[in-house]
C-alpha cells in the first residue's frame, strides 16, 4: 500500500512550499517528494475530509512581514490557492480544524493571540474570534519579548486548549457553536518551562504538556467538570549529561495509548516514554533522528513505522515502530526534503 504524506516547510533556503511524500508500506521506504502547493513558509498544515488545506501562510511581497493561514483546495495537485487571511504582522504557528464545529483554530506566536475561523459552504475561511493571550513573561529570554501561544487544539471534551510559551500558561476555553471563546481555566507551569505542545490520552484524561524551553514533559490530570489541569509528574527528555541547547518540540501518542513520543531539536533525537498503568511516564529510549533539527514527526496509518523531517538537513528519517515495546528502529535515512517542519498524514 502507498501512504501519502503532506510536509510543511520553511522556505528560506531551497523550498518552495508545500510536499507531499509517499511511504511505500510494502517496500518500507520514502519515495517520490514532489511540490504540491506553493506558499512562503508553510510551517505547518492540517487538511478537511473535504481536502481542503490550511496552511500557515507568511507573505513577504509587501514592505512589512504579513502572515495569517491559507486555504488550498487540494482534491487534485497541483493544489488550487482559494484564499489568504493575510494580515500584519507575523504567521501563525499551528492550524487545526474543529470538524464537529466546522471551525478553524490558529496560535500566533509572535502576535501573541489565538484565532478561530468559520469554516464557509466553500471551505474558505471567515474570522469568528480572536483572543490575545496575557500574563506576566517567564523568566528565559525567549519569553521576554511577550505571549507566544503555539498551540491551539482541542481537550477531550471538545473545549479550546492553548499553549503559551511566553507566559508559561496553558488556558482553556469553552468553545461557542459561532466561534466566540470564553476562558474557563488556566494552569501555570514552572517558571521557564515554555509549554509547547500538548497531547491526551482521551480514555483518562491524562495530557502530556511538552516544555520547548525546559525539555521537559509533564503529566497533568484533566478533569472535564471544571476544566482545571493538575501536576502529576515532570522528566526530561533529553540526557542529564546534555548541556548544550536543546528544545523539545512535536509531541504523538500511539493509539493503543501506551508510548509517547517527542522530538528533540538540538539533541536530534526522538524520545520514547511508555505510559505506566496510572498514567506516569517511564523513559525506555533515545535514539537519533539521523539529521539536524527535527522540529516534527508523524506515524503511518497502522502506526507500525514513523517519519521524521530534519529542518536544517533537508532530510527525513523512518523507523519502523515495535508495538509491544515501543522501541523504534531506524530503516531508512537520507531521504531529501527541503527545510521540514510538519508531517500530516493525507486525509482519506
Amino acid at each position: 500500500m502507498i501512504e501519502k504524506f503532506l510536509i510543511g516547510t520553511y522556505t528560506i533556503n531551497n523550498s518552495d512550499g508545500v510536499y507531499q511524500i509517499e511511504l511505500d508500506d510494502d517496500k518500507k521506504q520514502l519515495q517520490n517528494a514532489k511540490l504540491v502547493a506553493k506558499i512562503e513558509s508553510p510551517t505547518y498544515l492540517a487538511e478537511s475530509p473535504k481536502h481542503m488545506l490550511y496552511a500557515v501562510d507568511r507573505n513577504m511581497d509587501q514592505p512589512d512581514l504579513r502572515g495569517g493561514v491559507a486555504v488550498f483546495d487540494i482534491n487534485k495537485v497541483p493544489a488550487t490557492l482559494k484564499q489568504e487571511n493575510i494580515e500584519t504582522g507575523t504567521s501563525d504557528a499551528y492550524v487545526a480544524i474543529d470538524e464537529a464545529r466546522q471551525l478553524v483554530y490558529t496560535a500566533n506566536y509572535h502576535m501573541g493571540y489565538v484565532s478561530v475561523y468559520k469554516i464557509q459552504d466553500d471551505g474558505t475561511l471567515r474570522i469568528a474570534d480572536r483572543v490575545q493571550s496575557i500574563g506576566e513573561v517567564g523568566p528565559k529570554p525567549e519569553q521576554a519579548d511577550g505571549a507566544h501561544p503555539h498551540y491551539a487544539n482541542l481537550t477531550p471534551d471538545n473545549r479550546l486548549i492553548v499553549c503559551d510559551l511566553g507566559t508559561d500558561k496553558v488556558n482553556v476555553y469553552d468553545v461557542a457553536d459561532d466561534g466566540k471563546l470564553s476562558q474557563v481555566s488556566e494552569f501555570n507551569t514552572i517558571p521557564g518551562y515554555g509549554p509547547r505542545n500538548i497531547e491526551f490520552n482521551k480514555e483518562t484524561n491524562k495530557g502530556y504538556l511538552v516544555g520547548e524551553l525546559s525539555s521537559m514533559i509533564s503529566v497533568l490530570d484533566y478533569d472535564p467538570k471544571t476544566a482545571k489541569l493538575t501536576l502529576e509528574q515532570t522528566q526530561s527528555t533529553i540526557p542529564s549529561d546534555w548541556t548544550e541547547h536543546n528544545g523539545a518540540a512535536a509531541i504523538k501518542l500511539s493509539n493503543d495509548n501506551r508510548f509517547v513520543y517527542i522530538s528533540n531539536r538540538g539533541n536530534d533525537s526522538i524520545v520514547v516514554f511508555k505510559i505506566l498503568a496510572d498514567g506516569n511516564l517511564e523513559k525506555v529510549q533515545l535514539i537519533s533522528t539521523e539529521g539536524e533539527f527535527p522540529r516534527d514527526f508523524n506515524f503511518n496509518a497502522d502506526q507500525s513505522m514513523l517519519i521524521v523531517v530534519n529542518q536544517n538537513t533537508d532530510n527525513a528519517t523512518l523507523y519502523e515502530r515495535d508495538a509491544e515495546t515501543g522501541k523504534l528502529k531506524m530503516i531508512q535515512k537520507n531521504f531529501e526534503v527541503p527545510e521540514g517542519t510538519c508531517v500530516m498524514p493525507r486525509t482519506k
